[in-house]
């Protein structure tokens, strides 16, 4: 590329940079208000609603999203459509996230007073602390930037990502309070590359017909002919209805090796004890690992009485494209 059509890099580097100094700039500012916002959203029994004009309504979206994905029932009310019917959807119980960096955007100060008549609770995230939004919420965060990162300082830009970010600090802060765990997660996100690398194991082991199991009395030629009908290269052993051990198509070949007649023995005799078992709502991902650092294809999964509930193939992993 030439230099009379090479594009400004000069300016590109200066809005990133003012971009990051404005996120920056807000760890500092985060104090007791910021604790109070948290703990406002985690006693929240209603809905967290959330709405702002133009391109903050832009970032409300993106930041209810964020709380719905992370276990917190949110969603996006725009504020000029409230005003004209949309107001019912605000309850008693709900708390209001309100976006606007001038803190005196029309549309969003009309809301107020019906948001105040029902009883719901306000968060600000404003630039202005002396605003009137500021001052009408119960909690407000400041989120004043020096500059936007356009030339002209006009198009929101850099107070718009601070705001973005000081969202996802709320939401990730309010994850860890509510003790949203991996397996949470992995309940919202069902789709996609993710869906697959956060799925549970009881959604892909075997159970019922397809689950081989003997028990530990169980003689040879039917071990061999339960590890057959099943297809998995293996056997759960069990006593009393508990896993006791299993059976590989490996330790059939090992005790073949020593030059001993594997079909006049019981399960017991053959099996390898005290195997490795998993629970059900364990990651797909994490028993992927354990596989992968055992050096095993198949791995039980059992309750907590050792009562087997399935088994799970390392191509059963495959399948999901974990790998």
């Amino acid at each position: 590329m030439s230099d009379a059509v090479m594009p400004d890099l000069v300016l590109a580097r200066k809005v990133l940079q003012t971009e990051a100094a404005a996120i920056l700039g807000l760890v500092d500012r985060l104090d007791g208000r910021f604790a109070a916002a948290v703990m406002m959203l985690k006693e929240c029994r209603g809905r967290v609603i959330v709405t702002g004009m133009g391109k903050s309504g832009i970032i409300s979206r993106k930041i209810a999203a964020t709380f719905s994905s992370t276990g917190t029932p949110a969603f996006f009310m725009h504020p000029a459509e409230a005003i004209h019917g949309d107001l019912g959807m605000i309850q008693r119980d709900d708390v209001v996230i309100a976006l606007s960096h001038s803190g005196e955007t029309g549309e969003v100060l009309r809301l107020l007073e019906t948001i105040r008549r029902l009883g719901a609770r306000i968060i600000a995230i404003t630039g202005s602390p002396g605003s009137t939004l500021a001052q009408a919420a119960d909690v407000a965060l400041d989120c004043h930037v020096t500059e936007e990162a356009c030339p002209m300082n006009l198009v929101p830009t850099a107070s718009t990502t601070a705001a973005l970010a000081l969202g996802d600090a709320l939401a990730m802060t309010l994850l860890v309070e509510k003790g949203f765990r991996e397996e949470d997660f992995a309940s919202l996100h069902p789709g996609g590359k993710l869906g697959k690398r956060l799925m549970r194991v009881d959604r892909l082991m075997h159970t019922g017909d397809e689950l081989p199991i003997v028990d530990s009395a169980t003689g040879m030629r039917d071990v061999v002919d339960e590890m057959s009908r099943k297809g998995l290269g293996m056997t759960c052993v069990v006593e009393d209805g508990r896993l006791v051990g299993v059976i590989t198509d490996g330790d059939l070949r090992r005790h073949m090796r020593r030059g001993g007649d594997v079909l006049p023995l019981r399960a017991a005799e053959v099996m390898t004890p005290r195997p490795i078992a998993i629970e059900r709502r364990l990651l797909a991902a994490q028993a992927l690992h354990i596989m992968e650092d055992r050096k095993i294809t198949s791995l039980v999964v059992a309750d907590g009485d050792g009562r087997v509930e399935g088994v799970l193939h390392l191509h059963d992993l495959w399948r999901t494209e974990l790998f």
